[in-house]
């Protein structure tokens, strides 16, 4: 790829995480600044994430016009996007909202990781896609959503969507 268009599209990258920082930001105004809890206020946390997303938006336009993101390693695969790996991704990010409410907060988030670990399988060549793969990636599904919901529900008393009304799955 010639080093002018490659530095124009990093260059684009870095602009569109500034733009993502930017739109943050103008969320975070909308929240409320009221101190809670130890003396922040809910709009506390967008705010951090704006300005640290700001921050690494600006360094990397930077890096890309002083001479282009270094010690990059060459891209591994097809030159064109693998549209299937993006399929089953989209289709579990759209199952995981759809069906939020009436699975609960875990087994949708598990369905997602499950759906999405397909797809980054098949992208990767197909490795590893029998029965046993699936059944792996339930677990480590339900390992990463389980201790974040009761994360949120129990030590931060954030509702998240439950299967029951136990709180715990």
């Amino acid at each position: 790829m010639n080093p002018s268009l490659s530095q124009r599209y990093q260059t684009a990258v870095g602009a569109g995480v500034v733009l993502v920082a930017l739109g943050l930001a103008v969320g975070a105004m909308d929240i409320p600044s009221e101190a809670g809890y130890a003396g922040v206020g809910p709009n506390f946390l967008p705010w951090v994430v704006s300005v640290a997303l700001l921050a690494c938006g600006v360094f990397l336009v930077y890096e890309a016009r002083t001479g282009g993101f270094r010690d990059m390693e060459e891209p591994v695969g097809g030159e064109h996007p693998y549209w299937p790996g993006f399929a089953w991704m989209s289709t579990g990010l759209l199952l995981n909202a759809a069906l939020i409410t009436r699975l609960g907060f875990i087994l949708s988030c598990t369905l997602c990781f499950v759906l999405a670990s397909r797809g980054l399988r098949l992208a990767q060549g197909g490795i590893g896609n029998g029965f046993r793969s699936w059944v792996m990636d339930g677990v480590v599904g339900v390992l990463i959503a389980a201790p974040v919901y009761w994360m949120f529900t129990k030590f931060l008393a954030i509702g998240l969507p439950g299967l029951t009304q136990t709180g715990w799955i």
